[in-house]
């Protein structure tokens, strides 16, 4: 797991975002649910349910919605190359992990969890680490590198990964994972409140579409 995930997922979306638009990272992003889904029931750690694959379907809308600002030919003209291949790489990583946390009971807390995984995750980073030097990309240790350093390891390394292992543990990784969805909507709130973009009726479009998905995909079924 913490290869998947540390060596490998937070790795190659980096990478990938260097050859790639962010609005086809997103599309590519936007399968984890899907994928999740179908490796959970073939794990037989997770069941799907109707609710489920509509509102993984909304969801999917909304997100086109925001990110082509509502623009059908936007998202058809999109062209894809190989950073959208390794993105795949991604969504793929990101759904094993997702469903080996709820497939394996572990006998130790979350945080001990995450120390595992990170320390074996560094080992497989070493090598990477050393291609790039190799190659001529070295750390600039300035007041930017530090802060956003402070910045990854709190917020998307120990807290994100804290909770989301807490929540696929309550839910599941079917229910789970569609809360992923909600990315372009934060992202596109993000961006009107730190850069003042504009408030359009597509974002309130795509968020209706969002979170009526995430709504659908949490609704029990009665046996």
């Amino acid at each position: 797991m913490g290869v998947i995930t540390i060596s490998t997922f937070n790795s190659v979306v980096y990478f990938a975002l260097n050859y790639t638009q962010v609005i086809n990272a997103v599309l590519v992003l936007a399968a984890i649910p899907a994928v999740t889904i179908i490796i959970s029931s073939l794990m037989k750690v997770d069941k799907t349910n109707i609710f489920q694959l509509i509102g993984l379907l909304l969801s999917i809308i909304g997100i086109s919605a925001i990110i082509s600002n509502a623009d059908l030919n936007r998202v058809l003209s999109l062209s894809f190359n190989k950073g959208d291949i390794w993105m795949l790489v991604c969504v793929l990583s990101w759904s094993i992990y997702s469903t080996l946390l709820k497939k394996h009971s572990f006998k130790f807390s979350q945080f001990t969890l995450i120390q595992l995984m990170v320390t074996v995750g560094i080992i497989f980073l070493i090598p990477q680490f050393f291609y790039e030097r190799s190659i001529g990309l070295e750390v600039n240790f300035n007041k930017a590198f530090f802060v956003i350093l402070f910045y990854v390891v709190i917020f998307p390394a120990l807290a994100a990964y804290y909770c989301w292992q807490k929540g696929v543990e309550i839910v599941g990784p079917n229910r789970a994972t569609m809360f992923v969805q909600l990315m372009p909507l934060l992202s596109a709130i993000l961006a009107i409140i730190i850069f003042r973009e504009k408030l359009e009726l597509y974002h309130f479009i795509g968020a209706s579409f969002i979170l009526t998905g995430i709504y659908l995909s949490n609704r029990k079924v009665n046996a």
